[in-house]
C-alpha cells in the first residue's frame, strides 16, 4: 500500500511519460523541419541532388514527428497538455525556423550561379582575374581598368554574384575608377563554401586588395571598397582590418553579428530584446556550422578604421536600415557619413542614378585623392 501510494504521488508530481514523449517529438520534429527548410534553396537550384533530397526528407520527417507529438499530447488525460500542445508546437517551429533554419541557410546554401552577363554587356572593357585567399580559396572576378589612378573592389550581396553589379560597375567606371568585381567564396565562379552572413569578408577582400595593389594603373593609397548588403558589411569589416583600404561605401549594411542590433532594445523595448535573443541563437548556431569565426561588429570596425572615411547609404524608407546606419556612425561620428537615399534596399542607383553617381563619386574622389 505504501509503495503504491508513493508511486501515484510521484506520478502526480512529475511529468507523465506521454507528455514528455510529446515534448521530445515536438523538439526533434521542429529541429528536423528547420534544417530541411534551411536546405530548401538547394531544391530549385540543383534539382535532384544529395542536399535537395535531404532537404525534402528532413522537412517531411519533421512534419511527421510534429504531428506525432501533437497526437501524443492530445491523447493524455491532462487538460493542460491538450491546451498547450498547439501553442508549444507553433513556438518551437517558429524559433527553430528563425534561428537554426537561418543558420543552416547561411552556411550550407547552394552555390549561386554566375549567369551569362559580363561587363561587356554594359559596354565595359575588362579582363578576367583571380585572387587567392590566405586560407587557399580561389576567387574569380573581372577587372575594369582605371583611368584616374584609383580603383575599388565592388562587393555583391548574399545569394548573388558579380554579374548583379554591372550597373554599379558602369557608373563607377564612367568616373574613371578601376573596378574589381569579385565573387565571394561559394558564389559565381569562386571556389569554397558560401557564407551568407559575410564572415569570410576580411579574408576575401584582403585577397581582392592584393590584386589591386599589383596593378600598374592603380596608384599607391588609392584603393577603396564599394559593397551592397552583405558586401557592404564585408566592406566595413575590411576597412577596419586592412589599412591599405583608404575608404569604403556600404549600401544597405545592417548586421552580421548579434551586437550589430544593440539598438533594437532601446528602439523597440521588449520586442527588441526578444529579437536580440533570437539573434543570439541564430549566430550561435551559425558559429557551430562554419569554420569562420564571428567578425567584429560593424560599429567597432568603423571605429577601428578612423580617420579613414566610410559612407553609409541607407534606404530612407527602411526604418531598420536608417537605425542601423546611425548606430554604426555613432561609433565614429567624425569619419562616418550617412546618406539617406531614395529607393529600397540597395536600390539607390536604380532610383536616382545621377544622385548616386554624384554622391558616391565625390566621396571616393575626396577619399582617394582624385582630382577633377
Amino acid at each position: 500500500m505504501t509503495g503504491g501510494q508513493g508511486t501515484q504521488s510521484s506520478s502526480r508530481r512529475g511529468l507523465p511519460a506521454s507528455s514528455l514523449l510529446a515534448f521530445v517529438l515536438l523538439v526533434v520534429g521542429a529541429t528536423c523541419l528547420a534544417v530541411g527548410l534551411g536546405l530548401a534553396p538547394h531544391v530549385p537550384a540543383e534539382g535532384l541532388s544529395v542536399s535537395s533530397v535531404l532537404a525534402v526528407l528532413l522537412a517531411v520527417v519533421g512534419l511527421v514527428l510534429i504531428g506525432l507529438g501533437v497526437r501524443s499530447a492530445w491523447r493524455t488525460r491532462r487538460l493542460a497538455s491538450r491546451l498547450l500542445v498547439g501553442p508549444v508546437a507553433v513556438v518551437l517551429v517558429a524559433v527553430a525556423g528563425l534561428t537554426l533554419g537561418q543558420a543552416v541557410a547561411a552556411t550550407l546554401g547552394p552555390h549561386a550561379p554566375l549567369g551569362d552577363r559580363t561587363p561587356a554587356s554594359v559596354g565595359l572593357r575588362y579582363e578576367d582575374v583571380t585572387a587567392r585567399t590566405a586560407d587557399g580559396v580561389r576567387l574569380a572576378g573581372w577587372y575594369v581598368p582605371s583611368t584616374n589612378g584609383a580603383a575599388v573592389v565592388l562587393c555583391h550581396g548574399s545569394g548573388s554574384t558579380r554579374s548583379d553589379l554591372l550597373a554599379h560597375a558602369a557608373a563607377l567606371s564612367r568616373q574613371g575608377f578601376g573596378v574589381l568585381l569579385l565573387d565571394a567564396r561559394g558564389h559565381g565562379g569562386s571556389a569554397g563554401r558560401p557564407m551568407e552572413f559575410g564572415w569570410y569578408g576580411d579574408l576575401d577582400l584582403r585577397a581582392a586588395v592584393d590584386v589591386l595593389a599589383t596593378r600598374s594603373d592603380v596608384s599607391r593609397g588609392r584603393i577603396g571598397l564599394v559593397g551592397l548588403s552583405m558586401g557592404g558589411e564585408e566592406a566595413i569589416g575590411a576597412l577596419g582590418s586592412d589599412t591599405r583600404v583608404r575608404a569604403a561605401v556600404a549600401e544597405g549594411a545592417t548586421n552580421r553579428v548579434t551586437d550589430d542590433k544593440a539598438w533594437l532594445t532601446e528602439e523597440l523595448g521588449v520586442r527588441g530584446w526578444l529579437q536580440q535573443l533570437l539573434d543570439r541563437l541564430t549566430y550561435g548556431a551559425t558559429d557551430l556550422l562554419t569554420p569562420a569565426g564571428p567578425p567584429p561588429t560593424l560599429r567597432a570596425s568603423a571605429a577601428a578604421a578612423a580617420p579613414r572615411p566610410l559612407l553609409l547609404v541607407a534606404s530612407a524608407g527602411s526604418a531598420d536600415e536608417v537605425a542601423a546606419a546611425r548606430f554604426i556612425a555613432a561609433g565614429s561620428p567624425s569619419s562616418v557619413t550617412v546618406w539617406l537615399a531614395p529607393g529600397g534596399h540597395t536600390g539607390a542607383l536604380a532610383a536616382a542614378p545621377e544622385q548616386w553617381s554624384r554622391r558616391v563619386g565625390a566621396f571616393l574622389d575626396g577619399a582617394l585623392g582624385v582630382a577633377r
